[in-house]
């Protein structure tokens, strides 16, 4: 998905939940093969499906998820130092084993100084000297508080305001830029609404007794840190922080609020917010982002950001002091020696998702590297992990799926016959990215110096700040990419009317060049439809063929849609996952949508491929079979109470097991497993939701 701010404007819609694979622990790689299945064969199972995952004493009908995946729930353990795991992770340690491979050699090898090599082993090697770091302690932190301790003024606090958005931190009021949405071939400045320590505004304002706990449990949390970093008062500025942290939650606009395309843009001049939304030295604050020489800005979420400026009116200095120095400790803590590590994990890790145990410290370098210095991993990374013959493969798949999904919108009958004609003209403009981009990121321009661990971290935020400011102005880079090729992931983004899949997730169980296209189909078919879908779901159908954001469906379009989609929340709404927490379905009403989307279009596909010949059986399982247990794999997944909780509260995707259950809304899928009434999924097909 984006920054937090303008995520729900600019729907750039990523799968980021577990998915699925094998039963084992992850896999480990030395090189480009040691991960690759023999010729021929796939990697999992004999036709790849690990039917060894499958629990066949549970029939489909009652509960599918559990009937392909149920023997790998059993004997599965959540390592330490996971939240969940599952497909996604699994291909996430692989990707990270790939990428410490490529980081050691740049680390080990003797490079021109100043080279993007060099900056590569030098960021790495620096946080992996672990005795240097130590011996610092708290003092990378001190030139950072001495800035927030000299603030005396409103005009102060609007800068520091400014400086830390430039450094990454989460602030009340962020700035950013992006195309805008009205006008997607410039570029725009958004103002959005930020500065929670806990997850999302629910954490502060719900009183369910575990959010009680964890709210207590944050004021401890905050006031380690102070006391970590020799901050006085350390009790009574966590109380303050948290207190003014809740008023902030207060006027905060909720996530799915937030989805709402057209409430979220609303043009302002600079001119005019001050008297529009007063308390706050707005000025001040663009300049200090380097803003301040625009005259108009974007403004998100409005009632929020109006709030949030009287709050700050409001506030005494010395709190807000506080609250940025905290702030400041937080998001450096990773970064410092490890008594702020591990305060940072007790909190963060444990408590928010109940991981038992931090992650190694090579593993935390590689996220690092990735963070600062992604792209240039990412190209040696596809030179040794993405051979040719995968991508020709994820290209046919790509072209197979747009074709099934071009004939779908050509026979809709809820549709109006012009509203199909411009559906079919964005269809035909999409432009899917597969694997890598056509060119990598220039790191030239970033300083990297040996052993400042801190530094180089905060030199990099800088950077990429920078380079998107450098956007103002200049036209828009349709090649740019906004996920790295060693990401597992995929994305679809509506104002470059795109879609992105990534190097890393083109492997099983998603994709498999040795594997039966029907479980191809099953998997990756689904993942692309998923994504081709959003660009016509309940927010991206207000992107036109070129991309704007505009209306072009007809007002009876939009009633006939709506009359779907509150079928899709209402279903998902009566899932729950853990006792007294169900899915939110207005929040995850678009990832919904898009999962009944991508199945259906995938199986469209898959009957294509086919060319009107009849589908082998494999091992006893007919080529449907075979195509929805390839989909029902991908969504294997075991996540602790306290993720689940939280993605439950602020993910718009539906926890793993529950995606899976989509199939009951497919008449192929009842075929396939002759699923009968009586069953706990099935649904009569009066009940079921056809969309597509």
């Amino acid at each position: 998905m984006r920054t937090p701010i303008f995520a729900a404007l600019l729907l750039a819609s990523v799968s980021t939940i577990g998915f699925a694979q094998s039963q084992g622990p992850a896999p480990t790689a030395t090189g480009p093969g040691a991960t690759a299945a023999p010729a021929g064969k796939p990697k999992l199972g004999d036709f790849g499906v690990d039917t060894t995952a499958m629990d066949k004493s549970v029939l489909p009908g009652n509960d599918f998820y559990r009937f392909v995946n149920g023997k790998w729930m059993e004997r599965t353990e959540i390592p330490a130092d996971r939240s969940s795991w599952g497909g996604f992770a699994i291909l996430r340690d692989l990707s990270d084993t790939r990428t410490r491979a490529v980081i050691d050699e740049a680390a080990k090898t003797q490079n021109a100084p100043g080279s993007v090599r060099d900056k590569i082993g030098t960021t790495y090697a620096s946080f992996m000297d672990a005795p240097a770091i130590e011996a610092k302690g708290a003092a990378p932190l001190k030139p950072y508080l001495a800035k927030i301790a000299a603030i005396r003024t409103q005009t102060d606090l609007a800068r520091a305001f400014g400086d830390a958005t430039r450094n990454g931190m989460d602030v009340p009021i962020g700035a950013g830029v992006q195309q805008d949405l009205k006008d997607n071939t410039v570029y725009a400045v958004y103002l959005g609404q930020g500065g929670l320590g806990l997850p999302d505004r629910d954490y502060y304002l719900v009183d369910n007794p575990k959010f009680v706990e964890t709210r207590a449990k944050y004021q401890d949390y905050v006031a380690t840190m102070m006391r970590l970093a020799g901050q006085p008062d350390p009790a009574g500025a966590a109380k303050r922080i948290f207190d003014l942290e809740k008023a902030i939650a207060q006027v905060h606009w909720t996530r799915a609020e937030q989805r709402q395309v057209e409430k979220g843009y609303n043009p302002e001049m600079v001119a005019a917010l001050a008297t529009k939304m007063p308390g706050f030295d707005w000025k001040t604050m663009l300049d200090a982002q380097g803003l301040g020489s625009q005259s108009r800005v974007i403004v998100g979420q409005p009632s929020a950001l109006a709030g949030t400026a009287k709050i700050v009116a409001a506030t005494p200095i010395a709190t807000w002091k506080e609250y940025l120095a905290f702030h400041t400790i937080a998001k450096s803590a990773p970064l410092l020696s490890s008594p702020f590590v591990n305060a940072n994990f007790a909190f963060n890790g444990t408590v928010l998702s109940g991981t038992p145990q931090l992650k190694e410290r090579w593993k935390r370098g590689v996220d690092l590297v990735n963070g600062s210095l992604g792209e240039a991993v990412g190209q040696v990374y596809v030179e040794k992990y993405f051979p040719p013959e995968a991508k020709a493969k994820a290209d046919e798949l790509v072209r197979n799926l747009i074709a099934a999904m071009d004939i779908r919108l050509s026979k809709l009958e809820w549709m109006a016959p012009e509203t199909k004609v411009k559906a079919r003209a964005k269809l035909a403009a999409f432009t899917p990215k597969i694997g890598y981009p056509d060119k990598f990121r220039d790191y030239t321009s970033l300083k990297v110096v040996a052993g400042d661990v801190l530094g180089n971290a905060d030199r990099a935020t800088a950077f990429e700040y920078d380079r998107q400011l450098a956007k103002i102005g200049k036209p828009v880079d349709r090649s740019e990419w906004f996920m790295t090729p060693q990401t597992v992931n995929a994305y679809a983004n509506p104002v470059m009317n795109e879609v992105v899949f990534p190097a890393a997730i083109l492997q099983p169980p998603f994709f498999d060049p040795n594997a039966d296209p029907a479980v191809n189909y099953g998997g990756i078919g689904a993942v692309i439809g998923h994504e081709l879908s959003h660009h016509f779901d309940d927010q991206g159908r207000k992107f036109d063929p070129k991309g704007n954001f505009a209306e072009w469906w007809t007002p009876q379009d939009v009633t006939r849609f709506k009359a779907y989609t509150d079928k899709v929340v209402a279903q998902y709404g009566a899932y729950e996952p853990i006792a007294g927490a169900k899915v939110n379905g207005e929040l995850t009403l678009g990832e919904n949508m898009a999962d009944l989307a991508g199945v259906t279009v995938a199986y469209d596909a898959y009957k294509i491929s086919l060319a009107g010949k009849p589908a082998p059986v494999l091992d006893g399982y007919t080529g449907d079979q075979r195509f929805f247990m390839g989909f029902g794999q991908v969504w294997q997944n075991k996540a602790r109470e306290a993720s689940i909780r939280q993605q439950l509260t602020t993910d718009p995707h539906t926890p793993s097991a529950w995606r899976s259950y989509v199939v009951r809304n497919l008449d192929p899928w009842y075929a396939a497993f002759d699923v009968k009434p009586g069953q706990a999924y099935y649904l009569a097909p009066a009940d079921r939701i056809r969309v597509w």
